[in-house]
């Protein structure tokens, strides 16, 4: 179960500027802070798991989430990462449906959880809310799209890379270049669709080549354009 903390009123929250909820203001804002619990996660606890059904929305205060779905055969694939700011759970809440997949952490977080009540009062009262959340709908379509397209084309390789460099670009990379997220290589793989036999083999192969470095569960970016190009992706 996970542990209560302190909760940060909304208009001081380090993570405002990233949430959709930064649309709010005034009584809007204060109706969410005031309304929402917030609570900490260690790596592997369920913030919800597919099946359940939703009472709300999270948001992510700090820390990094996956949200995967289990195959027939109890694997995991990655659909979804998510950083300060993004707002988890809401498809399913929109929609009326049960939990299609499951988030946990990859490492601490701290997640704010607002009730659904609060949450479709703002979403039917303000304009500019609404809007917000059309273009996050639509932008997910478009990311889902994207991804089919690249697993039924790419070759694994080009879709390692592509993962790299998604996961440079979503968590940044520390002072020594190494990509600012704690996975294992089970992750990635579940996040490439492939073995995790398949990534450490094409990881050595990425190494030699002088595109990225490994140290230990670290991965450094020393060839951005190099990797851009094994991936196949263009602006």
């Amino acid at each position: 179960m996970a542990d209560r903390f302190e909760m940060p009123h909304c208009e001081d929250c380090g993570s405002k500027g990233n949430s959709i909820f930064c649309r709010l203001v005034g009584v809007d804002l204060e109706d969410v802070s005031t309304s929402k619990s917030c609570s900490v996660y260690k790596r592997g606890q369920s913030i919800f798991t597919e099946g359940n059904r939703p009472n709300g929305v999270f948001c992510v205060y700090s820390g990094k989430v996956k949200v995967y779905k289990l195959d027939q055969d109890g694997r995991e694939q990655i659909t979804r990462l998510a950083k300060q700011g993004d707002i988890l759970g809401y498809r399913s809440l929109i929609s009326g449906d049960v939990y299609s997949a499951s988030a946990e952490p990859l490492e601490e977080a701290k997640i704010c959880h607002v009730p659904s009540t609060v949450f479709f009062d703002k979403l039917e009262n303000n304009k500019t809310l609404s809007k917000a959340f059309m273009k996050l709908l639509s932008d997910d379509l478009r990311v889902a799209e994207t991804r089919l397209a690249d697993m039924a084309h790419k070759p694994v390789r080009e879709r390692v890379a592509e993962a790299l460099l998604m996961l440079a670009e979503m968590y940044g990379l520390k002072d020594d270049k190494s990509i600012d997220v704690n996975m294992t290589r089970q992750d990635l793989a579940n996040i490439v669709g492939t073995a995790s036999e398949s990534v450490i083999r094409l990881l050595s192969e990425l190494k030699k080549e002088g595109l990225i470095s490994i140290h230990g569960r670290n991965i450094h970016i020393e060839d951005q354009q190099g990797l851009i190009k094994v991936a196949n992706v263009f602006d």
